[in-house]
């Protein structure tokens, strides 16, 4: 039977999210997906038949995000792709995305952004791979202490972290910018308790001076966002070491833009830090040129935070 694909309604919201549920290891993802005001019409089913179940699902998810000249524009972030396992092979997702393309469009989206370990998936629909960078390497030992006083992040903190993080992306292509609705909901489901982050203390003023977010994935200790001044990197560095060593880790990664200040501060983090390539991004122009979509998702500097999933 030739699946049906539609929008979604409010009455597939349970069938949804027990297709997540099956899917994925992420129980979050209906709390993001309700982040949009618009998510019905956002989101695209293929339902088995007319009287069927969803049998696949892809959401388009508005972000702004800052060009290669760091000019905020409306991109479609494609998200929370999932297929039952039964109905795989049919062309579904394909077919979803081409609808997901319509609706982009129509909403006047520059271009499209999506991140996936199958890109298979999507290179048929016309989205193409560009790469990215992180640095990895072992665990750097007990360094002295410095000049800042760094700690678990606190519930208090989060205008100060909200103000750094805007400060330190004001120009950042591929960067996200973050409604106050993503740090209650997005930052959290992906980055988990507050306390998890750490915050360095400026020793004049006692106001915060940086912040950085580390989490234990496989056997790595890896860091996943940092905004603030360089200065302070080194030290926040070494605390995220002290916690990975402390967690049975002898391994790190590093994923925030490269650079000198960055690299000089790995030193605290890493004794033998390596480069590695890798492509999970994808991109696909709608309004926008190719040509200003790939300056955008390779300039320097330029970095999508784990916290701005999809």
């Amino acid at each position: 039977m030739t699946a049906v694909i539609r929008t979604a309604t409010a009455a597939d919201d349970p069938a949804l999210a027990a297709l997540w549920q099956r899917c994925f290891d992420a129980p979050h993802i209906a709390a993001l997906h309700a982040l949009d005001p618009d998510r019905h019409r956002h989101t695209f089913v293929a339902q088995n038949g007319p009287e069927g179940g969803i049998d696949a699902v892809v959401v388009y998810v508005p972000r702004l995000i800052r060009d290669a000249h760091g000019t905020p524009q409306r991109v479609g972030g494609i998200g929370s792709v999932a297929t039952r396992p039964e109905a795989r092979g049919q062309g579904l997702v394909r077919r979803l995305l081409a609808a997901a393309e319509r609706t982009m469009t129509a909403e006047q989206c520059a271009w499209s952004l999506l991140f996936t370990g199958t890109p298979g998936v999507y290179r048929g629909s016309g989205w193409q791979e560009f790469g990215s960078t992180y640095t990895e390497g072992t665990l750097a030992g007990p360094g002295a202490s410095g000049a800042f006083r760094v700690r678990e992040a606190t519930a208090r903190d989060a205008v100060e972290v909200a103000a750094l993080h805007h400060a330190y992306n004001a120009n950042r292509p591929l960067s996200s910018l973050r409604a106050p609705e993503d740090w209650s909901v997005r930052v959290p489901a992906w980055y988990g308790p507050v306390e998890r982050s750490l915050v360095a203390e400026d020793p004049a003023s006692g106001a915060l001076a940086g912040w950085i977010v580390a989490q234990q994935v496989g056997e790595y200790v890896e860091v996943r966002e940092f905004a603030g001044v360089p200065e302070c990197l080194g030290e926040l560095f070494a605390a995220v070491g002290a916690r990975g060593r402390g967690a049975g880790l002898s391994r790190a990664r590093v994923r925030i833009p490269d650079g000198p200040e960055v690299r000089a501060a790995l030193p605290a983090l890493l004794a033998d830090p390596r480069s590695v390539e890798e492509h999970v991004g994808m991109a696909r122009p709608l309004h926008a040129t190719a040509e200003s979509v790939r300056a955008t998702v390779t300039a320097p500097g330029a970095v999508h935070w784990y916290g701005d999933c999809f």
